[in-house]
């Protein structure tokens, strides 16, 4: 187990070092489209605030178009990215990073997928816990205990198949296939990718610690520093750890998802 854990570390460190050397030579174009990310969500946000009272519809149709736009800019983000990695020395304008029609419905159908599998992990933790409510334990532990491993198994999935949207804009694979592809690549990779977020999330981590600690001016250094840094970084990070895990794959091309879920 140690040896495991040195190794994980290794292959985590490799990964921050190969995404900051490339972070570091791109840093405004990455962060440009970070940026545009940001900009996008707190619109929507401002946007939904003054129209929720005028029109149900407009807002609708508003909260559908900056869907769009923030998912068109993420996923030209990790296109963008991907051709740093493959081929640094010839530049390319974001605009040529834009992804296709097809890649953006892909991505909004494989995206329901996710969200339909983290709620079907949720209920069949739920339908596991509720037989245990007529064995005359208490209600109460049954129920916090059912939530605790609930959420515990929400976010295992989460992190399984989280990968999807590399495969979308890497392989063009289709919705289901690349939830599927996901959940295949994480296998044997879980502590890995779980030391990298632990390491990628610090930045917050040390942010919520210095605001529990009441100090408003040095989490707001913190906080300044990881918007700037560490979101850039952690773009470029989950991309090159994908292409590193996708690289060592060896399975089946079209795998199954019964056999990848231990």
């Amino acid at each position: 187990m140690i040896n495991y854990l040195k190794e994980s570390t290794f292959a985590v460190n490799d990964v921050i070092q190969k995404a900051w050397g490339i972070t570091r030579k791109h840093y405004f174009s990455i962060a440009t489209l970070c940026f545009l990310m940001f900009i996008t969500a707190s619109a929507s946000s401002l946007m939904a605030f003054f129209i929720k009272d005028v029109s149900k519809i407009l807002s609708v149709v508003m909260a559908v178009i900056f869907v769009f736009l923030y998912f068109t800019i993420n996923l030209s983000l990790f296109k963008y990215i991907f051709h740093l990695m493959d081929d640094e020395d010839n530049d390319v304008k974001i605009v040529d990073t834009l992804p296709t029609r097809q890649q953006i419905i892909r991505f909004l159908i494989a995206t329901l997928y996710f969200v339909a599998c983290v709620f079907g992990v949720y209920l069949v933790v739920i339908l596991v816990a509720f037989p245990f409510i007529y064995t005359g334990i208490n209600i109460d532990v049954v129920k916090n205990v059912a939530i605790s491993v609930g959420i515990i198994a929400i976010f295992i999935t989460w992190l399984r198949i989280s990968f999807f949207p590399f495969f979308i804009i890497d392989r063009n694979s289709a919705p289901f296939e690349s939830i599927k592809l996901s959940l295949a690549i994480t296998k044997g990779n879980f502590t890995k990718i779980l030391l990298l977020l632990l390491v990628l999330g610090g930045g917050y981590l040390i942010y919520l610690l210095f605001n529990l600690l009441h100090w408003p001016f040095v989490a707001f250094i913190v906080n300044i520093l990881s918007s700037f840094i560490i979101v850039p970084l952690s773009s470029v990070a989950l991309t090159v750890a994908y292409r590193k895990i996708a690289g060592e794959y060896k399975g089946d091309e079209h795998p199954d998802i019964l056999h990848n879920i231990v």
